[in-house]
């Protein structure tokens, strides 16, 4: 008689099966008034206390940057590559002729944290909450070829380990509240960015030459308060899309 045992996956195979079933749709999730508030509060927890923005911050940075650099990508740019620093500033440095194709990847900082926002909640209400993580993780894994200093590989691997972690360790049914955590939270960083920018204009002039609307002005003559302005619009969009499904559930609550 013989005996066959099944052979027990292991830990990078189990990762591997979660991140790739992650891209079927899963059953829509139903949030409640409650679990929405505790989401959100959750979200407000990593993204406004000091001690929390201190890393949870890093992770806007990466962002931010991301976005430069797929617009880099996107208008036919050559990728130098990114630095990410640990007190939340980065670079992304790019090669291009045109002038167009410059301003293109110079306004896609900013914005891109709330439109990035904006796609987890709108994914965590619709089912796709696990999509979207599996594709995080993946646009991470890939991001790490053009991180060019060490402070950026360290940010990115706690990104990706960050990920990986949720993807593993959160049940597949309360995925979608996790992508829903990790939107709000982007979206309120997005706005503590612009606040921050906006203070370098009025009150840090000294340190202008590092804010990409006063880039972007020096690149096109048009004002850094238009720019500014301009980012602003998006992230209120962002902030737009994101209130519909969280105001469907308050309306059905009542």
């Amino acid at each position: 008689m013989v005996n066959f045992a099944a052979a027990v996956p292991t830990l990078p195979e189990q990762w591997w099966d979660r991140v790739a079933a992650g891209f079927a749709r899963s059953e829509v999730p139903t949030v409640t008034v409650t679990e929405l508030l505790a989401v959100v509060l959750v979200a407000v927890v990593l993204s406004v206390p000091g001690a929390t923005w201190r890393y949870f911050g890093l992770f806007a940075t990466v962002t931010h940057e991301l976005g430069h650099a797929f617009a880099a990508l996107t208008s036919g740019q050559r990728l130098g590559g990114i630095k990410l620093r640990l007190n939340h500033s980065g670079t992304t440095t790019s090669y291009t002729r045109g002038r167009f194709a410059a301003v293109w990847s110079g306004f896609w900082g900013y914005p891109v944290p709330g439109m990035t926002g904006a796609g987890l909640v709108w994914s965590g209400f619709n089912g796709w909450g696990p999509a979207a993580m599996s594709a995080g993780l993946l646009v991470l894994l890939a991001s790490l070829i053009f991180i060019r200093n060490a402070a950026g590989v360290l940010i990115l691997l706690a990104a990706v380990a960050g990920t990986g972690a949720l993807i593993i360790g959160v049940p597949a049914v309360f995925t979608g509240h996790v992508a829903i955590i990790l939107g709000l939270a982007l979206l309120v960083a997005s706005v503590r960015d612009l606040a921050k920018l906006a203070n370098v204009h009025l009150r840090r002039r000294d340190q202008l030459r590092t804010s990409d609307a006063y880039i972007l002005y020096r690149a096109t003559a048009v004002p850094s308060a238009v720019w500014i302005a301009l980012f602003s619009l998006v992230v209120a969009a962002s902030w737009l899309v994101a209130c519909q499904p969280m105001s469907r559930v308050l309306a059905a609550g009542t």
